[in-house]
């Protein structure tokens, strides 16, 4: 049997502090989710004119292709596809890089995150270096 106990209400201030810890997480987030999404790929950069010509030579071989040829067709024609729409619109970190400059050292503080874990995440030390946090921590 469990002890009934009773829970004390949580202060206005905690309540606070825990709501611009989650606002300071999400800006994070969204952050490092932004720049692992743009990070630079390995490889030759494919270009929109190079990405076209595979998508007309895909469409030249859907025709004659068997089904099983065709399904992976399709899927590399849809990847073609997502990948000339991702490229016509362009990164823009600004807003969001912004918001992770605004959080990022009092977040980096309470989590014990050192300068050398965000650069190894792929945050730029230009950004860094804004937001306050700096090799000596």
């Amino acid at each position: 049997m469990t002890a009934n106990r009773q829970q004390t209400p949580m202060s206005d201030a905690h309540k606070s502090a825990l709501a611009a810890g989650r606002a300071e997480g999400r800006a994070v987030r969204r952050y490092l989710e932004a720049l692992d999404q743009h990070k630079p790929r390995r490889g030759r950069k494919r270009t929109s004119e190079s990405i076209q010509k595979r998508l007309s030579a895909i469409e030249e071989k859907l025709g004659s292709a068997d089904p099983l040829q065709r399904l992976q067709l399709v899927q590399e024609r849809r990847d073609l596809q997502s990948e000339l729409d991702r490229e016509g619109k362009a990164a823009d970190l600004t807003g969001l890089e912004a918001e992770f400059v605004n959080v990022a050292k009092g977040y980096s503080d309470r989590k014990g995150i050192s300068y050398s874990a965000w650069r190894e995440v792929g945050v730029p030390s230009d950004v860094l270096g804004r937001a306050g946090i700096t090799r000596s921590g």
